[in-house]
């Protein structure tokens, strides 16, 4: 009885037409409100809490004054293409939860914000470079403002010297 429950789900489900433009847009918001739950409940995480407002308030006031002063058109003509804010909002709450609470949260995070991200470009609503830039952007104010809740066993910094930039990937054994 189970498998044939789960066979008319999955039957079910790709007759199903998913409407990636409202799934990304719904998710962009889920992000950063899963985030900030997390540190008012689950860790009960006042240091985070505050971590996360000034990540996120820098990642939403840079993204709209770059729209703003760069007004990118976007690939379906509309204006202010350039940073995707639905990008930056989705992976500033990724990047908010594994900074501070590890990759085991922090993973599945990353791959909701990725789609975010993927379902802007295929919307044209965004060229990949606007996405790339939402993310880089609200990934590096997560990193400033916001400390990892306890030591971990594997650290992802990113890194800026001179004409260089990449990741530093370190482990403890």
């Amino acid at each position: 009885m189970t498998i044939f429950m789960v066979f008319t789900v999955l039957t079910s489900l790709s007759a199903v037409e998913i409407d990636y433009e409202r799934l990304g847009d719904v998710l962009q918001v889920a992000l950063p409100m899963t985030a900030l739950g997390m540190s008012l409940t689950l860790e009960n995480d006042y240091n985070g809490t505050v971590q996360f407002a000034k990540s996120f308030g820098a990642t939403v006031v840079a993204t709209q004054v770059l729209k703003f002063s760069i007004n990118e058109k976007r690939p379906n003509g509309c204006s202010r293409s350039f940073p995707s804010g639905h990008t930056s909002a989705a992976f500033s709450g990724a990047s908010f939860i594994q900074r501070r609470y590890g990759w085991t949260y922090g993973l599945p995070a990353y791959a909701i914000a990725s789609y975010v991200g993927w379902s802007r470009v295929y919307a044209n609503a965004h060229y990949s470079h606007d996405v790339i830039a939402g993310a880089l952007l609200s990934v590096g104010f997560t990193y400033l403002f916001t400390e990892p809740l306890s030591s971990s066993d594997v650290q992802v910094t990113p890194i800026a010297r001179d004409e260089s930039y990449g990741l530093q990937l370190s482990m403890r054994f």
